[in-house]
C-alpha cells in the first residue's frame, strides 16, 4: 500500500513539462529552427560574469572544505550577507539568524509549508498561481484555495475576504507574478496587511504571509517590486537566484523571516525543523560560495525586456488580448475560444507551443514564456498570424 496522494503527484504530467517534452521530439523530427517553443520559464541569457570569476577564484581553492557540509542553514558568512543585502536595499533589520539558506525557492516553499501548516488548515494564495503550490500545501497535510484577480490583476479583495476564515494559516503571493508577470502595487500590499492584522485580531492566531519573489530584479520600464515585510510584519521572504543570476539549474535561495514578527525565533526553528525533516539542508556548498561573491548583481536583463516588448506589442498587432508584464519572462495571453487546451492544442499545428493556464488556477489562457531567442520570437510571428486568422482576431 503506497500513500495515494503521493502516488497521484507522481503519475500525474506536469502540463508544462509535458508540452516541453513534446517540443523536443518536435524538434528532432523537423528541426529545431521550426518549432516554436515557449514552454518553459529556463533562463535563456548566460550567468553574469562574476559567476565565472567566482567559480574561478572557488575552484583554486581547498577542495575538500569547498565541496563540504555547511551548516544546515548556510554558511554564517552568506547569511550575513544576504541580510546586509536586504537591509541595504529596504532599510530593514534582518540578521543572519533569521536566514535560511534553501535548495533553490522550491525547497523553501516546501519548508513554510511543513513548518507553518497544521492538517487541515488552510493557505489562501492570488489566481494565477505556480501549479506547484497546491503540492506544496498539499503535501504537508493542508489546503490551497486561489482567490481570482480583479481586470487589472491585482487581487480581488471581495473575493479574499471570502476566503479568509478561522482556518486560513497562510496566505502565499509571488510578485512578480508567475504567470502574468504582473507586480503587485503598494496599494494592492496595504490592503492585504490592514486585512491580515483584522483577521490575527478576529481569529486570534497568527496568519503568516509568504513572498514568493524569484523575479524580483525582472522588471521593467522602472517597476519596482514594494518590500513586502514592509506592509506585514508576520512575512517570510522566500527567494531563488535561479532567476536572476540564470543559475536554475543549480538550486539555491534562502528564507528571510521579517524581524519584525513577534515569534520569529520559533518560526524560524520551525522551518528549519520542516527543512530537516524533508531532507532539505546544507544547499549547495560550491553555490553558496558563488551567490555570496554576486549578490546584488543580475544577468542581463535587457534582454528579456527587449523579448517582451517584440512579442507583446507583436501579438497585440495581430489582435490577441495580452495582459502587460511589467515584470518576469511571461506573456498571458487570453484565449479567444472558452478552452485554453484546446486553443493551446491548435496552436501545435502552427509549431506554437504555448501552456494552456487551467493549471495556474484561472482558466481562459495561455502562458508564453519570452525567455527564448529574440530571433525565435521573430520568426514565430507568421505563426502566431495563421492562428489569429483562424479566430478572426486580425485587424
Amino acid at each position: 500500500m503506497l500513500p495515494e496522494k503521493s502516488l497521484a503527484w507522481g503519475r500525474s504530467k506536469s502540463c508544462i513539462r509535458e508540452l516541453a517534452a513534446y517540443g523536443s521530439a518536435r524538434k528532432s523530427e523537423i528541426g529545431e529552427d521550426k518549432v516554436f517553443d515557449f514552454s518553459l520559464g529556463n533562463p535563456s541569457i548566460p550567468a553574469p560574469p562574476c559567476v565565472t570569476e567566482a567559480l574561478r577564484e572557488l575552484l583554486s581553492a581547498d577542495p575538500v572544505q569547498l565541496h563540504g557540509y555547511t551548516p544546515a542553514g548556510g554558511l554564517p558568512s552568506l547569511r550575513r550577507a544576504v541580510a546586509e543585502d536586504l537591509n541595504r536595499r529596504w532599510g530593514t533589520a534582518f540578521t543572519p539568524e533569521l536566514i535560511y539558506v534553501t535548495c533553490g525557492a522550491a525547497a523553501g516553499l516546501a519548508a513554510c509549508m511543513h513548518g507553518l501548516l497544521l492538517p487541515g488548515e488552510e493557505a489562501l494564495t492570488f489566481a494565477p498561481f505556480f501549479p506547484e503550490y497546491t503540492v506544496f500545501a498539499e503535501g504537508a497535510g493542508g489546503v490551497l484555495k486561489a482567490v481570482p484577480p480583479t481586470e487589472s490583476f491585482q487581487p480581488d479583495f471581495a473575493a479574499f475576504e471570502a476566503l479568509l476564515t478561522e482556518k486560513t494559516k497562510l496566505v502565499l503571493l509571488n510578485t512578480p507574478n508567475n504567470p502574468s508577470g504582473v507586480v503587485l502595487s503598494a496599494e494592492s500590499l496595504a490592503r492585504l496587511g490592514e486585512l491580515l492584522r483584522a483577521a490575527e485580531q478576529r481569529y486570534g492566531h497568527t496568519v503568516y504571509l509568504i513572498s514568493d519573489e524569484p523575479y524580483r530584479e525582472l522588471v521593467y520600464d522602472g517597476a519596482a517590486v514594494p518590500c513586502v515585510p514592509d506592509f506585514y510584519d508576520n512575512t517570510i521572504v522566500c527567494y531563488s537566484f535561479s532567476k536572476s543570476l540564470s543559475l536554475p539549474g543549480e538550486r539555491i535561495g534562502y528564507l528571510a523571516v521579517s524581524p519584525r514578527m513577534a515569534d520569529r525565533e520559533d518560526v524560524y526553528a520551525s522551518l528549519a525543523g520542516a527543512a530537516r525533516a524533508c531532507g532539505y539542508v546544507n544547499a549547495p556548498s560550491l553555490m553558496q560560495r558563488v551567490v555570496e561573491k554576486c549578490l546584488g548583481q543580475t544577468a542581463d536583463i535587457s534582454v528579456y525586456k527587449a523579448n517582451r516588448d517584440l512579442l507583446y506589442n507583436g501579438l497585440r498587432e495581430r489582435g490577441f488580448r495580452c495582459v502587460y508584464p511589467d515584470g518576469a519572462f511571461y506573456l498571458f495571453v487570453k484565449s479567444p475560444e472558452p478552452d485554453a487546451k484546446a486553443f493551446s492544442e491548435r496552436a501545435k499545428k502552427h509549431e506554437l507551443l504555448l501552456v494552456p493556464s487551467d493549471d495556474f488556477g484561472l482558466p481562459g489562457y495561455v502562458r508564453v514564456a519570452y525567455c527564448v531567442s529574440g530571433e525565435m520570437i521573430r520568426r514565430s510571428m507568421p505563426a502566431f498570424e495563421a492562428l489569429a486568422g483562424e479566430y478572426g482576431l486580425l485587424p
